[in-house]
């Protein structure tokens, strides 16, 4: 993997990935901190990947310039948690508080740390009992369920009956989570998306074409929220 800037105001820092998956070349802007990569052939030479990002540049530039910046979360944001708005506030408890529309964060613990883990904690309680349920329906088990903050992916289901979950989808309403967990769950039975595995999805989740739109349309939201600490 190399690198290569586009010189200009300001430069663009380009990450070069060789993919022996990729038949042409492509370009990724992430969704979450704007980093842009290019994709080629393992047979294709470095130059022709310069020469496409240069013929690409003012797409680019483009779309990066209309990227909504990532927003820190601390006292005072907002932070949507099971599809409720709640504003983070100072508490004088001991341990994370959520209410009808706030979060208390105690005065002692880093806000952002604390909010992070409460809400994967959550995440992982919520997605465990959806999964079983949606497993039980299909008389299908699943070998174990992790909990991540991805970027490119809601959930995925592996060879080995294994669930990965964003923790970030608890921030969602509770019934785009559910879509997800039924979507990761019909892969226990067909690990494809031909119709037979979208039927399994609509047995689960009559109306998943909803919760799916949701989260094209409002999932970067959900990625734009930092809890680093």
């Amino acid at each position: 993997m190399g690198r290569h800037t586009l010189h200009g105001n300001p430069p663009i820092d380009v990450t070069l990935r060789k993919s022996a998956q990729a038949r042409r070349l492509s370009l990724r802007i992430s969704r979450l901190d704007g980093r842009v990569t290019l994709t080629m052939p393992v047979n294709a030479p470095e130059r022709e990947g310069i020469a496409f990002l240069r013929e690409k540049e003012s797409w680019l530039r483009g779309h990066l310039g209309q990227m909504v910046p990532a927003e820190q979360i601390g006292i005072g944001s907002v932070v949507p948690v099971q599809g409720r708005a709640l504003t983070v506030v100072q508490g004088a408890g001991l341990r994370v508080r959520l209410l009808d529309d706030r979060i208390e964060v105690p005065a002692n613990r880093n806000a952002c740390a604390a909010i992070r883990a409460r809400l994967r904690a959550m995440a992982r309680d919520a997605l465990a009992e959806a999964s079983d349920r949606h497993a039980a329906t299909l008389g299908v088990s699943y070998a174990r369920l992790s909990i991540r903050d991805t970027r490119s992916r809601w959930g995925s289901c592996s060879s080995k009956g294994v669930l990965m979950y964003s923790w970030r989808l608890i921030m969602a309403p509770p019934a785009v989570l559910d879509y997800v967990a039924a979507h990761e769950v019909a892969h226990l039975r067909e690990m494809n998306h031909a119709p037979a595995f979208w039927n399994i999805v609509a047995h689960l989740c009559p109306d998943y074409a909803v919760h799916r739109k949701w989260l094209r349309d409002h999932g970067e939201t959900l990625h734009r929220l930092r809890f680093d600490d």
